[in-house]
């Protein structure tokens, strides 16, 4: 089973927000999911990025795999040192 941190789309049509879930990489987008790390709003300004730092590291350390959106994310959010130590 390949677990993947992806995108899960929320909100009314031409609004969306998204939620940052761990999912096996066979369910589709909106779909069965594992754990909910936090949410992503593209509409507010500056965008909206709260998620648990921990549970994120805890998934990639165990093998889950941020899909290019997310990752984009994480590294805006300062993820990417926490990872490096």
């Amino acid at each position: 089973m390949s677990v993947k941190i992806r995108l899960r789309r929320m909100g009314a049509k031409k609004s969306p927000f998204y939620r940052i879930v761990v999912a096996d990489s066979r369910s589709p987008r909106n779909g069965r999911f594992i754990e909910e790390l936090g949410y992503y709003n593209p509409l507010t300004e500056p965008t909206t990025i709260k998620f648990d730092e921990e549970k994120a590291v805890q998934w990639i350390k165990n093998g889950a795999q941020p899909s290019d959106v997310v990752k984009r994310l994480f590294t805006t959010a300062g993820l990417d040192e926490k990872l490096s130590k």
